[in-house]
């Protein structure tokens, strides 16, 4: 008989939206993980995604689904200021960990999980998914392989006015609950911090992907209009000239990609509103052969092809592709100066960057 592939037994913790979008979906249709737990407060709706998603096991408390040893790995998907306290309880179970974007909200407390995460050597992944856009990945690959020497980086993360009413088109119905856990602060009632840490740790993160580490940030911010524009000067590690665009709000179609110069060619990137599925539309200048070419990248499930990636990483005992605990600090401290420097004017080295978001 042919042997049967093992597969990676995830226990979901958090049944809101971003779970009901996008993590039982993945869970259900990856080729080496399965919806084994499922775990949330709130009855009704932790009743309400058992019955559709048939996990094996549903916890109302996330300790019993820690103690259960047949969890091997959970997804973190909560309120961001709860993400490093349960990341530390998963890691103290000895659980591997895949956790929603960002890893936390002020730095000092990312820096005691990086310090228990290499304590207990499990696997941990930050959820920033654009990293299993195809698109993305091809640019990557170009970067890596054949561009040589990088220029500049700019990239751009523009949601938009019009975003909920694609959202609603696409995204199946999401179902509330009036007892789930709410953190003691509205997470909304600073929509700056919101903003910033829901859209910017995913600008910033496609940056290092990209263009490598971010040492240095000069940012300046204006919310007018109804928008919430923040243009940052950034430095790379490698010497790139970076400039980073983050408005929330702006009056079009969401608009989000990156520009890219180096020694052997150009990138030109176009990235969607990550609920339609689809990759990033990528055009690659070969000074060499002086075309272009674009991956057609068929397959835009980010959110399954991020979990099969740290799936892999565990089954196979190997280091993330994803987002990794390291970067994931780097990130949070990246917002950390950009708050620092929209508040003094001031350019702020990131790796002195401290305290909230």
């Amino acid at each position: 008989m042919p042997e049967v592939q093992k597969k990676l037994r995830v226990g979901v913790l958090g049944c809101g939206p971003i779970s009901q979008a996008g993590h039982f979906e993945a869970c259900t249709k990856a080729c080496n993980a399965e919806l084994y737990a499922i775990c949330d407060s709130a009855d009704d709706l932790r009743e309400r995604m058992s019955a559709m998603w048939a996990p094996q096991k549903a916890y109302a408390d996330y300790q019993q689904m820690l103690d259960d040893e047949h969890v091997d790995a959970v997804i973190i998907a909560t309120a961001d200021a709860f993400h490093v306290q349960l990341a530390i309880m998963a890691l103290r179970a000895g659980k591997h960990v895949l956790c929603e974007k960002p890893l936390g909200v002020t730095v000092e407390e990312c820096e005691e999980l990086l310090q228990i995460s290499r304590s207990t050597r499990r696997v941990f992944q930050i959820g920033h998914m654009k990293r299993f856009d195809g698109g993305i990945q091809s640019a990557r690959e170009f970067i890596q392989q054949e561009m040589g020497e990088l220029v500049a980086y700019k990239g751009w993360y523009c949601d938009n006015s019009h975003r909920y009413t694609v959202t609603d088109a696409v995204q199946p119905q999401i179902v509330k609950s009036l007892s789930r856990r709410k953190p003691a602060i509205d997470p909304k009632a600073d929509l700056q911090q919101y903003y910033l840490l829901a859209h910017g740790s995913h600008l910033i993160d496609t940056a290092m992907f990209l263009a490598g580490e971010i040492t240095e940030i000069e940012a300046r911010f204006l919310h007018r209009g109804g928008v919430h524009c923040w243009y940052m000067d950034v430095a790379f590690a490698n010497g790139t000239l970076g400039h980073l665009d983050l408005s929330v709000g702006v009056r079009m179609d969401w608009h989000e990609g990156f520009q890219i110069y180096g020694e052997n060619g150009s990138i030109l990137g176009k990235t969607f509103n990550p609920w339609l599925y689809k990759s990033s539309e990528v055009d690659i200048f070969h000074e060499k052969t002086a075309s272009w070419s674009r991956a057609l990248a068929a397959d835009g499930q980010f959110y399954r092809r991020q979990l099969e990636s740290f799936a892999n990483a565990v089954l196979s005992e190997s280091e993330v592709a994803g987002t990794g605990i390291e970067e994931g600090l780097l990130i949070v401290k990246a917002m950390a100066a950009i708050q620092a420097s929209v508040r003094t004017g001031k350019s702020v080295q990131v790796a002195a960057a401290k305290g909230a978001i």
